[in-house]
């Protein structure tokens, strides 16, 4: 056997054949060329850089086309805020018609924030008033004195007035002016609860509190003398301390402005007026104008003094914005009607009422909790007498209270006349527009006694009615003797069985034996087990039935 030298053990290679693309004869494993996949790297690699600078160029774009977005954005802000605000030479108008009170002061006060916001040259506060409540136009006179911008307050238009709580206000502003056929004074403090003051004697000055600035009203001439010895030193003290602290206050404002004092006085004393001519002449007001164009061609290049020192009015031709009053101003001056406060105390009361009285019933509660709330808010913006405000409750309480309690009427009266006295009681003050009328009063308190007896009658026919569900229920009901009726039971000493009753099969129990089909009729019940007589014996009697010995 021939054998052969082992040889060592050789891997295989690829031929090393020449590459026809390059002429190369360095082949790879796989048997491709070696310079042929640099190449191919190559190509890959540029092909990612230019996809990757491709991707940062659109990263860059995207974020150019962020930032012209935001820029456009803001420039659009700007240009909404620019178009909102006031332009140069703005004049604004504040309209205020009616009494001065809460709403009216808010919106005053706002108006003059917003003016002095949009630096505007003027604020013209348009006034037709017959008067307001003293804290509300304090408020307002506490804004125009702190007021950057100059305030013009024009009694406008023809046939209006400022009277009272206007007066102030005009003496308070940095311009006053008047249209003609307008007027301004009487601005005597009236303040006071159920009665109040006779009404000033013929040979008496009208300077006592409680009478209405339309019978106070004496129209003052250019001559007229300063004022005498007044009948207020016989009123008083309260009513003195008042109409003091008032003419201080007129005569303050006066100085403040440059005005006629003595007059300012006169018009808190003795409840004078004038029209716009002769204010004009004895330096109560500065214009008197036809319309406000008018007003601004003639305050066009005076300068006026404020808070933030002298400004020099260019007005002449500027344009006018006038305010319109916003839903805020509505809400407030709807809720500060004091018959509106009123009617929403009831309906709080009378809702917190049948809440409690059918616990989750859920609607009256939350009605009458948010009309209670609201209608005290609104009462914390009114001069009220809280004497008044109680006997307002406790009149409501004593009505609901006789739905309840067996008191006869006693109660139920006792409400109304006390909700009666407390409705008359609860304004205090005369001013007009803020006072509770007399037919409101009645009709309110006449509901509320057709409320509570409708709601008393109501629950009386509900008691007086049979029961109809529980056990009392079972008491009378009819029932049938079933199965081999009622026997005698040993040791009990009565007759047992059972009857249907309602429907249902019952354990019953006689004095007497009946009969299966007997009618019977439940006298008690003990348990689960009814007592029955015949249904046509009476009363069931004290007897028993007793089982054979």
């Amino acid at each position: 056997m021939r054998t052969y030298p082992l040889l060592p053990y050789r891997q295989s290679r690829s031929p090393r054949v020449p590459c026809h693309a390059c002429g190369a004869d360095r082949l790879t494993r796989s048997g491709t060329c070696v310079a042929r996949g640099n190449a191919g790297l190559t190509r890959r690699a540029n092909r990612f850089s230019r996809v990757a600078a491709r991707l940062a160029h659109g990263a860059a774009t995207l974020g150019m086309l962020i930032g012209l977005a935001s820029a456009c954005c803001l420039l659009f802000r700007f240009a909404v805020v620019a178009a909102t605000a006031a332009p140069a030479g703005v004049v604004i108008v504040i309209p205020v018609n009616g009494a001065i009170g809460p709403a009216s002061a808010d919106f005053i006060v706002r108006g003059l924030a917003r003016a002095a916001q949009d630096h505007a040259q003027l604020a013209v506060l348009q006034l037709d008033t017959p008067g307001g409540l003293d804290t509300s136009m304090r408020q307002i006179i506490k804004a125009i004195l702190s007021s950057p911008v100059p305030v013009a307050t024009y009694i406008a238009p023809g046939g209006a007035r400022a009277a009272s709580a206007g007066t102030y206000i005009v003496y308070a502003s940095h311009i006053a002016a008047m249209a003609p056929g307008t007027n301004l004074g009487a601005a005597t403090p009236v303040q006071l609860g159920i009665g109040g003051s006779d009404a000033p004697k013929p040979d008496e000055a009208p300077a006592a509190p409680g009478v209405s600035p339309e019978r106070r009203a004496d129209t003052a001439t250019p001559g007229s003398a300063a004022s005498g010895p007044l009948a207020l030193d016989t009123k008083s003290t309260e009513t003195r301390k008042q109409v003091h602290d008032a003419a201080a206050y007129i005569r303050g404002l006066a100085q403040l402005r440059g005005r006629n004092a003595d007059w300012g006085e006169r018009a808190v004393r003795e409840a004078v007026s004038l029209t716009a001519r002769d204010a004009l002449e004895q330096k109560v007001i500065d214009i008197v104008a036809r319309d406000i164009p008018d007003l601004l061609r003639q305050l066009d290049g005076r300068t006026i003094n404020t808070a933030n020192g002298d400004h020099r009015l260019a007005v002449a031709n500027a344009a006018i914005v006038t305010l319109e009053t916003d839903w805020r101003t509505h809400f407030l001056s709807v809720i500060t009607d004091p018959s509106v406060a009123l009617i929403l105390l009831m309906i709080g009361m009378y809702g917190l009422f049948f809440e409690f009285a059918n616990p989750g019933f859920v609607l009256p509660g939350v009605a009458g909790a948010i009309s209670l709330l609201v209608g005290l808010f609104a009462l914390q913006l009114l001069p009220i007498n809280y004497v008044g405000l109680g006997l307002i409750f406790l009149g409501l309480a004593f009505l609901i209270a006789e739905a309840f309690l067996p008191t006869f009427g006693s109660l139920g009266f006792g409400g109304i006349v006390a909700f009666a006295i407390g409705a008359l009681m609860l304004i205090d003050t005369e001013v007009p527009g803020y006072g509770i009328p007399l037919p409101m009063i009645a009709g309110v308190t006449l509901f509320s006694v057709l409320f509570v007896f409708t709601v008393s009658s109501v629950a009386l026919r509900a008691r007086r009615r049979p029961v109809v569900t529980g056990s009392e229920a079972m008491i009378g009901s009819p029932g049938v003797v079933l199965d081999e009726g009622l026997m005698p039971y040993d040791g009990v000493g009565v007759c047992v069985g059972w009857a249907r009753v309602h429907g249902e099969r019952w354990r019953v129990e006689s004095v007497e034996p009946l009969a299966a089909g007997h009618t019977v009729r439940v006298a008690a019940r003990r348990g689960l087990t009814l007592t029955v007589v015949p249904a046509s014996a009476g009363p069931p009697q004290q007897a028993t039935c007793m089982g054979p010995e």
